[in-house]
Parts: structure tokens; sequence; C-alpha cells
């Protein structure tokens, strides 16, 4: 069975949602992010995708109190992503309730970095952060497109122990247009075994039985919980 793991993206220490990755797009949900977080534990959810968008944008973590108070006051299970630019951000991120981490720009700029973290925290904890456009890795927070092909990407992460993907099609991102389904057969056909994490345009719960035929292994959804196109009463049927 697929894994609803829902996504909480903070700005400003608010809970909010974006299109495409712009930042000017943004709407806000709700202004305590743990009360969100909540809700999700209250209808059986284990995981959470929490991701600092002030943090994408800087050179650091920023909202690493908002990661701790959700920590804290949940049994949820966080991985959390946006401003992990070196060890002290990951001591951060750890410190503060994060179970696992998820690197993108980090895995462009740094590469060296990211496979002595593998090697040391376990691939376990270490999830790649694919944020896809137009085929290349996007990095910080979406506002730069780098000249990194995906499937050499993630072949060259692969090969070094990475068992968990996170993709991002930006192109679809909080739009509710439907996921990228093709985008996730292609990777899933060149990469058996993986365990691909989908993200941007799920809108219903088709969406997720589309998702789920394609062996996609778990789905992160936001913006279709914010506006309620998916009830978090719907997303029972997917606890195990």
């Amino acid at each position: 069975m697929i894994e609803i793991i829902p996504a909480i993206d903070i700005l400003d220490g608010k809970c909010v949602r974006l299109s495409k990755g712009e930042y000017a797009s943004k709407k806000i949900y709700s202004e305590k992010p743990l009360e969100v977080a909540k809700a999700f534990e209250d209808h059986g959810l284990k995981r959470l995708h929490v991701v600092d968008l002030d943090g994408a944008k800087s050179n650091h973590i920023v909202n690493y109190h908002t990661l701790y108070e959700i920590a804290s006051n949940t049994s949820l299970t966080i991985d959390f992503g946006g401003g992990i630019k070196g060890d002290a951000d990951l001591h951060i991120a750890f410190d503060n309730g994060a179970s696992m981490v998820t690197l993108g720009s980090i895995a462009v700029r740094n590469p060296e970095t990211l496979l002595e973290w593998i090697r040391y925290y376990g691939a376990d904890r270490i999830i790649l952060g694919a944020d896809v456009k137009n085929q290349k890795i996007a990095i910080n927070g979406w506002e730069e497109e780098s000249e990194v092909e995906l499937n050499a990407f993630l072949k060259h992460y692969t090969e070094n122990g990475i068992k968990q993907v996170l993709c991002t099609d930006i192109n679809r991102d909080g739009l509710l247009q439907g996921p990228s389904i093709e985008l996730y057969q292609k990777i899933l056909e060149e990469f058996p075994g993986l365990y691909l994490m989908a993200s941007g345009g799920v809108s219903s719960l088709d969406d997720i039985y589309q998702l789920e035929e394609s062996k996609v292994s778990a789905v992160v959804l936001g913006k279709a919980i914010y506006e309620r196109k998916i009830s978090l009463k719907e997303l029972e049927q997917f606890v195990l």
C-alpha cells in the first residue's frame, strides 16, 4: 500500500503553500503548524514532511523551533528539508527532532559532503530531494535551475547508497492538476527497487490510486489537503 506523507511548508513560522515554488504565490493556511500536525496524527497518519522555506532561500536552517515544537508534541516521524548547507545545520535538524532529512541543493553543490553523510548516518536517514524542472534539478528553494540531469543525478546517488528519493515536478507543484505519472514510471523503470516518493500536482484520491498502481512507494500531499480536495478521513484508508 502506498504511504501517505502530509506536508507542512513553513514560512515566517506559518503553514503555507506555494504554486510552482514561487514565493510570491504563497497562501497562508494556518499560523499554528503544530495544530496542523496534530490533525494529521489524529487521523492515524505516521509520517510528516516539513519544509523550511525560509531556510531553503538562505544559507542555514531558520524554522528549527517549529520543527522542535512538532516533534516534541506528536509521535510523527518527521523528515525535514530546507536550509541544510553543512554539518551544523544537519545537527540542528536531528537535534530538534527530525528522524530523516531531505537534501537537494547540497547534493548538487557539494556531493562529497552528502556522500560522507550517507556513510556516517546511514541511507535510512538521508532522503535525496530531486526537484525537477524540465528534466533538470532545481536548487536553492527552486529559484535556480542547475545543469544536472535527473537520470544522471539519480544514478550517481543510488550507486552510492541512496535508497529513498523524494521527486517533485516543480511545474505541477501546488497547481492541483494531477501528478507526473509518466515521470515516476520512467524513474522506476530505470531504478527498480527505489523507495520513490512522489510530490506535486496531486488533487484527488484517483491521483493517489494511479500512483499506487504505478508502484510509487509514497506520496507527499499538501495543497490537496489544505484546499479540501482530499479529506483526512479519506486518507485513513491508506493507514497501515
